[in-house]
């Protein structure tokens, strides 16, 4: 999971870099920090720092 993670994020940048118009770039701008908050949550999860369960 933390791999395809990376992967996209990897892609995110790479379309940032590559997009053309400033709407574009606005769209995409937040996704990779997105992704990298999941990455985060996901490893936290992984080596038990936090539970993914809810708490009820």
């Amino acid at each position: 999971m933390i791999y395809a993670i990376e992967i996209q994020i990897e892609e995110l940048r790479a379309e940032l870099r590559n997009a053309i118009d400033g709407a574009e770039c606005r769209q995409i701008e937040c996704e990779p920090e997105l992704a990298e908050a999941e990455r985060a949550v996901a490893i936290a999860e992984q080596d038990g720092r936090i539970d993914a369960e809810p708490p009820f």
